[in-house]
């Protein structure tokens, strides 16, 4: 089967990024298209993102997950540490984030390097998810290989009787991690493929450099 695509083209005339226009930090800039992306809709889960980690293989492996907080010292996102993903931050804590909102015709691209939360920050979020979610995190060995649905159908059966009307603990092996951004990159979609791209790189004197890079 021989597929060609070259004829999906698409026009990009919804907005503009401009160095004059924009913030000193990135963070600032992210704040303002994450909720102008929201407000203007399209968007299903506007805080989805990819994460790209290097594998315990040396290969690159990218998925989407949900971010769940973003501040001043970065990006945090939640998932079962014995993960593909998990072990793979662990093991090189270098990793890139990616949003794709498309509604806007916006992507940011971030590098950064991830740490584990603290226990506190990881039991307040697990402490605020509904009951379902806990338990489907207690009962999933991620990433790991089981014989079939039934499986994992059967454990969440025996941990909703055994924790029935009691308190969910959240397992030891799940957690938060913070990405704190080193560079960030805002690109914006524009006409004839001659897109806006502004890169933020942090400095040793804890202040971001802003350049415009060719599209």
């Amino acid at each position: 089967m021989n597929q060609d695509l070259g004829n999906y083209r698409k026009s990009y005339e919804k907005s503009e990024l401009i160095e004059s226009e924009i913030p000193e930090d990135p963070i600032n800039l992210f704040h303002k298209w994450f909720y102008e992306v929201q407000d203007f809709g399209g968007v299903d889960e506007v805080n989805a993102m990819t994460v790209s980690t290097i594998g315990l293989d040396g290969f690159p492996r990218a998925r989407v997950v949900l971010l769940k907080k973003f501040n001043e010292e970065g990006f945090v996102f939640y998932t079962n540490y014995d993960s593909q993903k998990g072990k793979s931050i662990v093991e090189n804590p270098n990793i890139c984030l990616s949003f794709f909102w498309s509604s806007l015709e916006r992507q940011v691209i971030i590098k950064g390097i991830a740490e584990k939360t603290s226990q506190d920050i990881s039991n307040n979020y697990f402490e605020s998810r509904p009951d379902g979610s806990k338990l489907g995190a207690t009962v999933s060995p991620q990433s790991e290989v089981i014989p079939n649905r039934d499986y994992l159908e059967n454990k969440l059966k025996d941990l909703e009787i055994q924790f029935q009307g009691k308190e969910i603990p959240r397992p030891d092996n799940w957690g938060g991690f913070l990405v704190r951004p080193v560079e960030v990159e805002f690109w914006q979609g524009r006409p004839n493929r001659l897109h806006d791209r502004i890169r933020y790189t942090y400095q040793e004197d804890y202040t971001w450099s802003i350049k415009r890079l060719a599209p």
